[in-house]
């Protein structure tokens, strides 16, 4: 699975944990909605009890003080009391006190309480039954639309979100392709001038020994380039190469074109070791490191490769003496754009990481870095047998 791939699975799997969320916290809004729902239909007929007994001339002071209390403990259920003939009464509570006097108004209210609540009868005599139309109160109401109110919240932020996110992408994409350029013309820089400088020497009459084997090998670094660069988007082919082989060739490309003031060690395992690799691209990730630590050593100082075996895992380590990484950028210099050179553009490591990790299933990082002491990158490679 690639990293796009990866990429798609994760926003697939963020996006039904989102709709599991969601699905939730609806599901248990509205069921707590239920119960006080409930609750406020207990509350409106024990009120509607209390009305009709507090207007019993047979009930005492004590009583009469108890339902006149509950009568004004209900602060937050609108009702509306209708006698047996359906004509709206006097008995009302928690309604809009300036709509009240409007012609229809109660009408309008009992109409919609209707709607919302099945009325509640008041026996008053042998007969005659009032009714209590009530309505939700604003902390049911406030309780039923809260959640789509935060998932629309939710929904809100994850669109802009997604928004930046996109833009972002974009944004290192363009940084990606402008890089890539700029790599290209990089590495086409080196045997293009090694070659324009054997034309020179040729018009000058002067041609060495070794001027054809030395033109050769520029003609094939412009075929290894266009290699590399046309098997980018695409998936390379692996072969089992011995890594000790395959590290002692890249590093001597990198050495006779190198300034006198670097000293290469190269340090094999004891017994050889096989990998799948693609020695093209491979090639390409330990001239990136090679340039980076004689960048970071300003042209002098030791560079030291190191291959080690351990439980079918091998790793390989490349440590200068330059001025090293500050800890909080052991992950940022990975990342398209990331450089720390005035006229670098950032794109070497996340092209070696994406060779490593993605391609050879492998895994690079920084080690160690202790400033103006060493620094250690290390590939990790899975043996093959």
């Amino acid at each position: 699975m690639n990293s796009y791939e990866i990429k798609k699975f994760i926003k697939i799997i963020l996006l039904l944990l989102a709709i599991f969320i969601g699905g939730l916290t609806l599901y248990f809004s509205q069921e707590l909605a239920k119960k006080v729902a409930q609750e406020e239909k207990k509350k409106i007929a024990t009120w509607a009890k209390a009305v009709k007994n507090s207007g019993d001339p047979e009930v005492d002071d004590a009583n009469l003080t108890f339902y006149l209390e509950l009568i004004q403990d209900n602060t937050t259920i609108p009702a509306i009391v209708v006698d047996e003939k359906g004509k709206i009464t006097q008995q009302f509570i928690n309604l809009d006190k300036k709509q009240i006097k409007r012609p229809g108004y109660l009408e309008e209210k009992r109409a919609q309480f209707a709607e919302e609540n099945e009325p509640i009868p008041i026996p008053i005599a042998e007969g005659i039954v009032h009714k209590v139309y009530y309505g939700e109160s604003s902390v049911l109401k406030q309780l039923r639309y809260y959640p789509y109110v935060v998932l629309g919240v939710v929904a809100l932020f994850i669109l802009v979100s997604y928004f930046a996110f996109s833009v972002s992408r974009r944004a290192e994409e363009n940084q990606v392709w402008v890089g890539l350029a700029k790599e290209t013309a990089h590495q086409l820089g080196t045997p293009i001038s090694s070659l324009m400088g054997w034309v020179d020497v040729i018009e000058m009459g002067e041609m060495p020994e070794n001027a054809g084997d030395e033109m050769r090998k520029d003609i094939r670094r412009l075929q290894i380039i266009t290699e590399r660069f046309s098997k980018i988007g695409s998936e390379p082919i692996l072969k089992k190469v011995e890594l000790n082989e395959a590290l002692k060739h890249a590093v001597e490309y990198m050495k006779t074109r190198s300034g006198k003031g670097v000293h290469f060690e190269i340090h094999p395992s004891e017994n050889p070791v096989y990998v799948m690799l693609n020695l093209n691209l491979f090639d390409w990730v330990i001239e990136n490191l090679t340039k980076n630590s004689i960048d970071a050593m300003e042209g002098a100082g030791n560079l030291t490769y190191r291959i080690r075996v351990k439980a079918a895992k091998i790793t390989l380590d490349v440590t200068d003496t330059g001025k090293g990484i500050s800890r909080n950028h052991f992950k940022s210099v990975f990342k398209p754009g990331f450089t720390t050179k005035r006229r670098g553009w950032g794109l070497g490591l996340s092209l070696a990481k994406r060779i490593i990790n993605d391609y050879h299933q492998g895994h690079i990082y920084v080690k160690e870095s202790v400033p103006g002491v060493r620094t250690t990158m290390r590939i990790v490679l899975n043996e093959s047998v």
